[in-house]
């Protein structure tokens, strides 16, 4: 009887090892192992490669599932000034294991002006600090879950993800903020309420008496539209969306402009890019710098296109040299030059407003109509002057056309201040009026956003310019954006400040690794927009859509 179970337990195990076997070789049949290991072991028999077992890695790495996105991280970070920004780090998983790939840090999400009170100040950075710890919530919580198992190069499917999800964020925070406004007027009106009865006007006019100058009426002055609120949190879009495309890049072993070409290319890599020109500060102006120059609020270098890159940054740094040593002489000179400020007065924005004039130097006032002939002087007596940025407040549209008709083919007339919201100017399919936009990556624009406009404006013949907001980080992600996007220009603001001098060594390298590999093309010559023939096409289509650049202020932009 034991003899008989000894035999079946082992008539047992050898029918489980057999059938094991059986399965193990359909599995790997099914997986076309056998076919691809004898492909690679034949190859390799002629090929003898040094690494045996690398070669053999690499042969079945390129197998492998692609990676996809496995975790999203949030966390807290300070931007170039001191002040708390957010950095987003995406881990992958590749060939089943989870790995950190990279991360990206966006700028802060608002900006304040220099000279703001200090109550401003301190309610902006309360709110930064609010903004900062939502957008690491969103992150943490709904965002991630949202995106895991994505590939992270479907960059449009992630962007559209994104897209939907600020969408509802953004609609909870108008409701909040009605609420709030709702709430708040009920509150005043019960505490003053309004009285019944009012003091009926006299109706007579007092009359002039004889030889008293009359004082005409003054020109009503259109008023600064409303800035449009920024939603906490809406860093988090921007910041994961740039995370996942330097992923993708890193993923393909290749960089960031490349990959950025190829999604605004389809794909398809373009033989040759040129290398976007630096606008470089050298000069800030403004109501808290020393001298009357109130009006211009950046004087800014760009290199001849005919130069490289290096030699472009070379001549401008020996000119910064030589107006620090000029600057020098003068007395409360800042000590560093290149800062780009903000500066700003609210008392003499109201002035301005008032008399509906611009204060070109203290004391000077000029109309919208007059600061057309003060431009044309400006380019006639300083013909090296190729670019005019925020000439005018984006309320004076009359002018602004009649600037562009006048102006338009002699030099670029640049509009920043109205396109802040990437966003909202691409979903009112509006361009305003101008030679082309300063572009800056914030708060819930996304890779998509940036191709999708900088597309717009390629097929408009309008140059595109990829600006480094305030607040920056030593994230140098900017520079192979406006590579890959293919911007006319890029503004970095000042040789100083460790992470300006970072996007410059970037910029500088990229052009050093274009000019090995042989896709470096020379940049074309500057070619100004001619309105008049312009607005003549548009009739026709029904469209609605060394250098100097100055940058002007006016506070009620």
């Amino acid at each position: 009887m034991e003899y008989g179970e000894n035999r079946s337990g082992a008539e047992q195990r050898q029918f489980t090892i057999t059938d094991l076997k059986h399965q193990a070789a359909e599995y790997y049949r099914a997986n076309e192992v056998p076919q691809r290991l004898e492909e690679v072991l034949n190859a390799m028999f002629y090929q003898r490669p040094e690494d045996f077992y690398g070669h053999l890695a690499n042969y079945f790495s390129e197998l492998s599932k692609p990676p996809v996105i496995c975790t999203l991280f949030g966390k807290r970070v300070l931007d170039g000034i001191g002040r708390p920004t957010l950095e987003v780090e995406v881990s992958c998983r590749v060939r089943n294991c989870v790995k950190r790939i990279c991360s990206s840090i966006i700028s802060s999400h608002t900006e304040i002006l220099e000279n703001a009170s200090p109550e401003a100040v301190d309610a902006d950075e309360k709110e930064r600090d609010e903004s900062v710890n939502i957008a690491i919530e969103w992150i943490n919580e709904s965002l991630h879950e949202m995106l895991r198992g994505l590939l992270p190069t479907d960059q449009h499917n992630v962007d559209g993800l994104l897209g939907e999800y600020f969408a509802k964020k953004a609609e909870e925070d108008k409701e909040r903020r009605e609420a709030e406004k709702e709430k708040e007027k009920e509150s005043q009106e019960a505490e003053f309420p309004i009285s019944s009865s009012t003091t009926a006007p006299s109706g007579k006019k007092k009359s002039n008496k004889p030889g008293k100058k009359v004082s005409l009426p003054e020109k009503p002055v259109l008023p600064a539209e409303p800035t449009e609120p920024v939603v906490m949190g809406s860093m988090a879009i921007g910041c994961i969306s740039l995370a996942v495309a330097k992923t993708a890049a890193t993923l393909r072993d290749m960089p960031l402009y490349l990959h950025v070409a190829l999604l605004k290319h389809n794909q398809e890599l373009p033989k040759e890019l040129a290398m976007p020109l630096p606008m470089t500060t050298v000069l800030s102006c403004g109501k808290s710098s020393p001298g009357k120059l109130n009006l211009m609020k950046e004087v800014m270098l760009i290199p001849p296109s005919w130069l490289t890159i290096k030699q472009g940054i070379e001549r401008c740094v020996d000119i910064q040299k030589q107006m620090i040593k000029l600057l020098g002489q003068m007395a409360n000179v800042p000590s560093s030059m290149g800062e780009s400020k903000k500066s700003s007065s609210r008392d003499a924005a109201k002035k301005a407003l008032t008399k509906g004039k611009y204060e070109v130097v203290l004391g000077t006032h000029k109309s919208p109509d007059e600061m057309l002939d003060v431009y044309v002087d400006l380019l006639n007596k300083f013909p090296s002057i190729i670019a005019l940025i925020d000439p005018l407040r984006k309320e004076d549209s009359q002018q602004w056309t009649s600037l562009c008709n006048t102006l338009g083919s002699k030099c670029y007339l640049i509009a920043e201040d109205s396109c802040r919201n990437l966003s909202k100017l691409l979903e009112e399919q509006n361009t305003p009026k101008c030679s082309g936009l300063i572009i800056k990556y914030t708060n819930e624009a996304k890779i998509s956003d940036l191709l999708e406009m900088t597309r717009r404006l390629d097929g408009r013949k309008h140059i595109s310019i990829l600006g480094s907001p305030d607040g920056e980080s030593s994230d140098d992600s900017l520079v192979d954006l406006a590579v890959g996007l293919g911007t006319r220009f890029i503004k970095l603001g000042g040789l100083s400040r460790g992470e300006r001098v970072t996007k410059y060594n970037r910029l500088l390298a990229i052009e050093e690794e274009l000019g090995k590999n042989g896709r470096l093309v020379e940049g074309d010559e500057h070619e100004f927009v001619d309105f008049t023939e312009e607005e003549e096409e548009v009739e026709e289509e029904e469209l609605d859509y060394t250098d100097f650049a100055v940058r002007t202020e006016h506070p009620a932009m």
